[in-house]
């Protein structure tokens, strides 16, 4: 039986859009009247079955299985991007980043770039885990991406992702890698955990008086650590992003007794928001996330700040890494690298 209800979860999942809706007809969550999208309520109840809510895997398990579920659900890097591997400085010395430009581009040139860091709960998350994000938004933008393998907890716990990000984008502008870098054709953003980094690097680029680039994207970002908004509480047993899950990221992350509120961690608590460069910000209604990013961008507003901000009311935490099995997935990227793109004919 466990078996066929597998089977039936993966089916509503990898199946037809209009075959999820059937499936789900009238028992779709609803969350402060958001209605669940059916095809992230099939993946969220597929995970459900394989995820034990209640037990941790290792997290070397846990880091495979993050790269492997980008690889199953999420469509491929599009043909024809230009893809290079280098290193570039960062905090315990020469890291890994991976650069993506679009087909005939070159990606040395000096260009427009989007540094991206990843997701993943400052645990987990790689390279390749968004290989095919930063590939499609590279392709669909135009501008140059440049993902960076910042430092992971355990191994380096917080202050170091921070402090990592703040050095590798100071050696950018000081012509790290040749790739002629430069601020004022800079963006900075990613997702969830990377979305906190592209953050906290505003908070200490505010506090340090160094450039900032022109833009930011914070893709469903988690800026506030005290996890006690009311989708946190609401969405807590969310398959995709449970609270578990987010405290026992927060417990590799942070060391013992550290400040929740340190904005640092938490930049909705920054006293750096005004004068931050223009803001695109994600939300999905049933990532427990939701409230951080709405927050964050009212905050940004009251100091001043040009926020976009774009709902969607339906989806859950990483949708826009499931583009192979959810469409607004896809419609996100699109967005996002619209976004981009009319940022860099400004």
């Amino acid at each position: 039986m466990k078996a066929l209800r597998m089977i039936w979860g993966l089916i509503k999942v990898v199946g037809p859009e209009g075959l999820a809706r059937r499936a789900y007809s009238g028992k779709l969550d609803q969350v402060d009247g958001r209605v669940i999208d059916a095809k992230a309520k099939a993946v969220s109840d597929l995970v459900a079955q394989i995820r034990d809510p209640n037990q941790m895997p290792t997290l070397e398990d846990s880091r495979k299985q993050l790269d492997a579920l980008a690889a199953k659900f999420d469509q491929p890097c599009p043909d024809g991007v230009v893809v290079s591997e280098i290193t570039l400085p960062g905090l315990t010395g020469p890291r890994c980043a991976r650069v993506y430009v679009p087909e005939g581009g070159d990606p040395m040139a000096p260009q427009w770039t989007l540094l991206y860091l990843h997701g993943g709960g400052w645990v987990q998350g790689s390279l390749d885990s968004h290989h095919s994000l930063c590939g499609k938004l590279a392709a669909q933008s135009g501008v140059r991406v440049i993902s960076y393998d910042y430092v992971l907890a355990p191994e380096h716990k917080f202050p170091a992702a921070p402090d990592d990000v703040l050095q590798v984008y100071t050696a950018l502008l000081d012509g790290a890698g040749g790739l002629g870098v430069s601020a004022d054709r800079l963006m900075i953003g990613g997702d969830s955990a990377g979305a906190n980094l592209t953050a906290a690097l505003m908070h200490d680029l505010g506090r340090t008086g160094g450039a900032l680039p022109r833009a930011q994207l914070l893709l469903y970002p988690a800026v506030d650590g005290r996890m006690s908004s009311a989708s946190m509480q609401a969405l807590a047993d969310q398959p995709l992003l449970p609270r578990k899950r987010i405290e026992w990221f927060q417990a590799f992350y942070l060391p013992e007794g550290q400040d929740v509120t340190d904005p640092r961690y938490s930049p909705l608590f920054s006293d750096q928001l005004k004068g931050q460069p223009r803001a695109f910000i994600i939300a999905g209604g049933h990532d427990p996330l939701w409230d951080d990013a709405l927050s964050y961008g009212k905050a940004l507003e009251e100091a001043g700040t040009r926020v976009d901000l774009v709902t969607f009311e339906g989806q859950v935490h990483a949708f826009m890494s499931l583009t192979k099995v959810i469409p607004e997935g896809r419609e996100a990227v699109d967005l996002t690298a619209a976004w981009m793109r009319a940022r860099a004919a400004e």
